[in-house]
């Protein structure tokens, strides 16, 4: 294997293959959609019901999955990708201050920065598909699945974002986020929207 990842449970044959996504086709989806609903929150028009709110908590838990699962990925598997990846963790740290407070003057700013994330991830994320077996990415597209579902759904920059530590205490914070977000009422999933960006 080329990604560390713990071995799988014992198999009753040879041709046992993973279910799932591939982690790079989650990524560039989640890519998509945050950035279609980036769009839509700032051109002229009715604005998505709860847009804003969801981008926030979409964002945080994407950033987070990204952080536990995808970036250590590449860091062990992408020759001299230290550099790559310490960048994106510094703009993932900027974009998660942008998200605190969010208003709709910060959204072009939000943007940019989610664009640049996305720009950055991309060639990451290629070099990783090369580098990686296709059993491989399905294991860490349901990493990232789950990790996501056990994120924080705010913004939290001064959380560790390297693991061991994010994959402790992001999901304690996860926890915390998600009671605030029931006793509040708060919508967190792309899928509430009136209208949610297209798969």
């Amino acid at each position: 294997m080329s990604v560390h990842l713990p071995p799988l449970p014992p198999t009753p044959g040879d041709d046992y293959r993973p279910t799932g996504r591939s982690i790079a086709d989650l990524v560039a989806e989640e890519h998509r959609q945050l950035l279609e609903l980036t769009r839509r929150l700032i051109e002229p028009g009715p604005d998505p019901e709860h847009g804003r709110d969801v981008l926030v908590a979409a964002l945080s838990r994407h950033l987070s999955g990204e952080e536990q699962y995808l970036l250590p990925a590449v860091r062990h598997a992408v020759e001299d990708a230290n550099p790559l990846v310490d960048e994106v963790l510094a703009g993932d740290v900027e974009l998660l201050r942008a998200l605190q407070g969010l208003t709709d003057d910060g959204l072009p700013d939000l943007a940019a920065r989610l664009e640049a994330h996305a720009r950055a991830v991309d060639p990451l994320m290629q070099r990783l598909c090369a580098a990686a077996t296709e059993e491989e990415l399905i294991r860490l597209g349901n990493r990232l699945e789950i990790a996501e579902e056990a994120a924080p759904t705010r913004p939290h920059p001064a959380v560790p974002h390297n693991p061991p530590w994010n994959r402790i205490v992001e999901p304690a914070v996860g926890v915390v986020d998600k009671v605030r977000d029931v006793l509040a009422g708060r919508h967190t999933q792309l899928g509430e929207l009136t209208e949610p960006p297209p798969r």
